[in-house]
């Protein structure tokens, strides 16, 4: 694992998903999070790159319709090597919306196509609903792939924060199809969160200790429901086989620790990993790629990363 001794907060705008100028999102209503979360990622993104042609649709999910957006990179055609992304916030903030700029990027970068899921979200629909709705989907790709374009030998999963969870315990679906890698981007991986960088990360104008508590209270319908593989990707049992991962920290980040914790587990079941801390980096940083250097430097990493495990 690459680490640093603990650097000063990247002076940049926008290192923090939650803007010191705005009250922090905690302390908001849902709805009024959602509308503030997506705002500032917007803020912070840049301009989405153009791809060859986005298109949304539906597949059918567990609890009705879940909508998905298809993005095929400049100058592709036929069956491609795809990466399914799931977008971050919390499981209760972020739509397809949230994870447009990202995916575009990562489209052209590596090149894939990439497919977003429209999860349910929490606190309406409580776990284990995002993590059904996500296996669910990489499963019906998998299984339209020849409607979709998809080269069924070389599909990955992806996701930041709440994404990287879902991604996580995707994976650890067993009965899914197989995956040829695994991004997971400052992921929740414990729902206890007894760390030292929960603790060292408190800023209350920043991401913090609350801000994931909060999260938690809305996604679980009883804290108990934490001990759970699925929602706890760290307390699994047995990670052998598990799809080659890319783990990307961020430095003064609540859940710095959890996400280097699963690299390590991962690896010790013999998993092939590369983990990495990104230095003077706070949570969220990955979206925001229109004012964070450390952003573009990330996403060069993971299309590397998934163009040596797509075959690219």
């Amino acid at each position: 694992m690459t680490t640093q001794s603990r650097t000063p907060l990247d002076p940049q705008p926008g290192t923090t998903r939650e803007s010191p100028a705005s009250p922090p999102l905690y302390t908001l209503s849902i709805e009024d999070a959602r509308a503030a979360d997506l705002a500032a990622i917007r803020a912070a993104a840049g301009a989405g790159e153009p791809v060859r042609h986005v298109t949304d649709r539906h597949l059918p999910g567990p609890g009705g319709d879940l909508p998905i957006r298809v993005y095929r990179p400049v100058d592709a055609t036929g069956a491609l090597p795809t990466l399914v992304y799931f977008f971050g916030g919390g499981w209760a903030l972020g739509s397809i919306e949230t994870s447009d700029e990202i995916c575009r990027a990562l489209a052209n970068a590596v090149p894939c196509q990439v497919i977003t899921v429209g999860y349910r979200l929490a606190p309406e629909h409580k776990f284990p609903a995002a993590v059904d709705d996500c296996r669910t989907a990489v499963a019906w790709i998998a299984a339209h792939a020849a409607e979709l374009g998809v080269d069924p030998d070389r599909l990955a999963v992806a996701g930041d924060s709440a994404g990287g969870n879902l991604a996580a315990a995707v994976t650890l679906d067993r009965d899914g199809p197989a995956l040829a890698a695994q991004v997971l981007v400052y992921p929740n991986t414990d729902h206890r969160g007894d760390t030292a960088s929960m603790r060292e990360n408190d800023d209350p104008a920043a991401f913090n200790r609350r801000s994931v508590a909060w999260y938690w209270g809305h996604y679980l319908a009883h804290p108990d429901d934490g001990r759970d593989p699925r929602a706890s990707p760290l307390l699994a049992e047995d990670l052998t086989g598990l799809p080659p991962a890319l783990v990307i920290t961020a430095e003064h980040d609540p859940l710095r620790d959890e996400g280097e914790r699963y690299a390590e587990r991962l690896r010790d079941a013999g998993v092939p990993v590369v983990a990495t801390r990104y230095p003077g980096t706070a949570h969220g940083f990955f979206a925001m790629s229109g004012v964070v250097d450390a952003a573009r430097a990330a996403r060069a990493e993971v299309a590397a990363f998934l163009r040596t495990h797509l075959g690219r």
